[in-house]
């Protein structure tokens, strides 16, 4: 059952790494023109557009801020001005800046505030705004579909991260919120949340001595890859999915489940 997306284009926010630049490429394996969004460092997000350009695809990098109106704005009417439409939003972008809770400052919980949780809210309202704009292409069974990248804290409490979880939490429920609002007007809404992943920027985590006790607290026993998230992420934005809407899809192997708990605790 192989999913396409061929006619549409995609939108990908903080895509120039990870999970952002595993979903990017997966659309444009898929058939979409894809908008690769960066923010610091043009140049991971200039080789991916070359990789999918060199396979027969279509992309461009956009660096944008999320956090800032205004850069969220210019990025959408960058990717009208070169594909003509905006049919698929991920908004991928997030940090992290940890710290325990009493030494946390307001410049590392706003931080992460601004760009995990209003930096969703802003590429979600500038998608639906496009997507009314635009209206029906005729490229899919929904005039356009939004993709939150959550994570399981959006469930499981996080001890010395207590921003982060209260961006996953927040994101739940503005997907959620906005796919009620915005279903009867054929306009998609779901997220992931993505376990532990393997990226280079949390290899020290996921590899190694650590690799190995991350293990203890996924019951299917293996690390996920960005592929992982990726292949969930193009299916959410295909028909195949059409009739999924307000959901959280969590990939995670199994971290979910709560595995410390497999023995009464």
């Amino acid at each position: 059952m192989e999913c396409r997306l061929d006619g549409q284009v995609a939108l990908v926010t903080g895509a120039s790494s990870g999970i952002g630049e595993g979903v990017a490429r997966a659309m444009a394996e898929a058939g979409a023109a894809v908008v690769v969004n960066y923010h610091h460092g043009a140049e991971p997000a200039e080789a991916l557009v070359r990789e999918i350009e060199g396979k027969g695809g279509r992309a461009i990098a956009v660096g944008a801020d999320v956090g800032k109106p205004e850069e969220v704005e210019a990025m959408f009417a960058r990717a009208v001005e070169a594909f003509g439409a905006v049919d698929i939003a991920v908004a991928n972008s997030g940090i992290q800046l940890d710290s325990k809770f009493a030494a946390m400052t307001l410049d590392q919980w706003n931080g992460v505030i601004q760009t995990n949780l209003t930096g969703q809210f802003l590429t979600a309202q500038a998608a639906v705004r496009q997507f009314l704009k635009q209206g029906d292409r005729g490229v899919s069974k929904a005039i356009g579909k939004i993709i939150h990248m959550s994570s399981v804290h959006e469930v499981i409490p996080w001890s010395g991260r207590v921003n982060y979880a209260a961006t996953k939490g927040g994101i739940g429920m503005l997907m959620r919120s906005l796919a009620q609002e915005v279903a009867e007007q054929r306009i998609r809404v779901n997220a992931i949340g993505p376990g532990a992943i393997k990226t280079r920027i949390n290899a020290e985590q996921t590899v190694g001595e650590a690799g190995q006790k991350m293990l203890k607290l996924i019951p299917y026993g293996r690390i996920g890859v960005a592929e992982d998230v990726a292949n969930v992420a193009v299916w959410l934005a295909s028909d195949r999915s059409d009739y999924v809407i307000g959901t959280t899809t969590f990939v995670d192997g199994g971290m979910t489940l709560y595995p410390e708990f497999r023995d009464n605790g």
